[in-house]
């Protein structure tokens, strides 16, 4: 088996760093949003606004599962 030392990883950790600092922009982003309730007033919410924060909620829900081995994605 052949070894690979770090200096043949570069571009892969170049990647990596790039789509982690991709993942964390959205993850402030939605963090912000979140705080100002995802721009809706509390007296202004409707059913639609509901479905949107649920297809949200469901798409996180799969993104951690998969990343923590958890749900569906278990075992």
């Amino acid at each position: 088996m052949k070894r690979r030392n770090a200096a043949d990883n570069s571009e892969a950790l170049a990647a990596f760093a790039a789509r982690k600092a991709e993942i964390d922009a959205m993850l402030q982003r939605l963090a912000s949003l979140s705080d100002e309730h995802f721009g809706v007033a509390p007296d202004e919410v409707m059913w639609g606004q509901v479905g949107d924060v649920g297809f949200v909620a469901e798409r996180l829900r799969q993104a951690c599962d998969f990343i923590f081995q958890e749900g569906e994605c278990a075992g």
